[in-house]
């Protein structure tokens, strides 16, 4: 599947086929069509352009150029490198490559939520996702993250409005438990699922103990963005190209097809190899995982 929304001329070009097509009489099996419909689509794959901040620091440009070369579908961005909506959409554009939403911190979404919805619309982002959670609401445990979900539900629906999708992104300080339930469950219970998705990073499911295929199940299609991210065996649980890891990939794509999430976003905080290499070695394991 792909929520990723069309642009305008895109719109009107699959209409116009699909006019045609009822026009001339075309005709879908009954049969055909239920199967399809049955069918898990397969979702793009971006970057988290987060894992090259030490390369789009020095030259945001030619590093988004090599994001494109290695083969990647999209990018979630994490800054703009000093472009204007207006720039950055000419540039991902020229390089063939989608806005897989963006990463804006709570304070902007707070303070600037007009002026990041418009740059969002500006450079044609459907996501727009909070990072994490700051801490004043994270350290008063159950009554925080329920606050916080409140404060989500106003912002989602500004976004909403705006023809976005507002997401939240869990690290794993949101697995602590209160009277016997993770925290995470009293902001999914108080945040309204049509307003407030979340990006789910597979890695900080797993480092707090959760099986992170199964936690995708549980909230079906909320779960519309996935951080795919991989863990090391090693005694730190490093981070690690995407299958290259102890993580059961096959099944954490496997529950996010049947999802129907939007975007496989690849992203590595760390890496100890060279960025790029990392995120090669990610996309191509991807790409093998996709076709299972």
């Amino acid at each position: 599947m792909r929520n990723d929304r069309y642009t305008r001329r895109e719109f009107t070009a699959r209409s116009a086929a699909v006019i045609s097509a009822v026009g001339f009489g075309s005709f879908i099996p009954p049969e055909k069509s239920q199967a399809a419909e049955k069918q898990p689509k397969t979702a793009p794959v971006g970057l988290q352009l987060y894992t090259l901040r030490e390369l789009t620091e020095k030259d945001f440009t030619g590093t988004l150029k090599k994001v494109a070369a290695i083969g990647y579908d999209g990018v979630e961005f994490a800054g703009y490198g000093g472009l204007s909506a207006v720039e950055l959409k000419k540039l991902i554009d020229d390089l063939g490559l989608k806005c897989a939403g963006t990463h804006e911190g709570f304070e902007n979404l707070e303070k600037k939520l007009d002026e990041t919805i418009a740059f969002n619309a500006g450079i044609g982002s459907s996501f727009i996702i909070c990072p994490s959670m700051p801490g004043e609401w994270r350290d008063k445990g159950a009554e925080g993250f329920k606050a916080f979900g409140e404060r989500m539900n106003k912002i989602g629906a500004a976004v909403k409005k705006a023809g976005m999708q507002l997401c939240y992104h869990n690290h794993n300080f949101e697995f602590k438990k209160e009277n016997d339930k993770f925290l995470i469950e009293y902001l999914y219970e108080t945040a309204d699922p049509e307003l407030v998705k979340a990006e789910v990073d597979v890695y900080w499911v797993q480092f707090a103990g959760e099986n992170p295929a199964a936690f995708i199940r549980r909230y079906g299609k909320r779960c519309i963005l996935i951080h795919m991210k991989d863990m090391a065996d090693d005694a730190d649980r490093s981070f690690a190209p995407v299958g290259t890891g102890v993580l059961d990939m096959k099944s954490i794509v496997r529950a996010s097809k049947e999802a129907n999430a939007a975007w496989f976003i690849v992203e590595q905080d760390r890496t100890k190899r060279p960025p790029l290499e990392a995120v090669g070695i990610s996309l191509k394991n991807m790409r093998t995982l996709l076709k299972s």
